[in-house]
């Protein structure tokens, strides 16, 4: 019943931004916590940063002060602004979310986008 969409990977240059988005959708009361995950080839999911309704956040050490999570409960979607990337950031990139879906709340993955930086 829910789907989780994302957008924003492409090619960016080290140094370079991007910023990706997910948007949860379908019968859905209410999203909890959201986060991104990535997952680099030969390498586990690994959490890059995550957010709660009220807005605490929580990152990865490897991507603080680089990457910012944010969202916006209105249209049940979470953003992830990332500055500074280095060629170790490539990734595909996964959303999460934590939906209350009909008499139903759990965890929800989007399909995932890559993000590949170069050097």
């Amino acid at each position: 019943q829910v789907q989780l969409a994302e957008s924003g990977g492409g090619l960016v240059q080290a140094g370079g931004s991007l910023r990706l988005s997910c948007v949860a959708s379908g019968s859905i009361f209410g999203v909890y916590d959201m986060g991104w995950y990535r997952q680099a080839p030969g390498k586990q999911r690994e959490l890059v940063a995550g957010i709660d309704r009220g807005g605490s956040t929580k990152y990865g050490e490897s991507v603080k002060g680089r990457f910012t999570i944010f969202r916006d409960n209105a249209k049940n979607t979470v953003y992830l602004q990332m500055n500074s990337l280095k060629p170790e950031d490539t990734a595909v990139y996964y959303c999460n979310a934590d939906v209350f879906s009909g008499l139903r709340r759990g965890l929800h993955w989007g399909q995932g986008t890559q993000v590949t930086v170069s050097s």
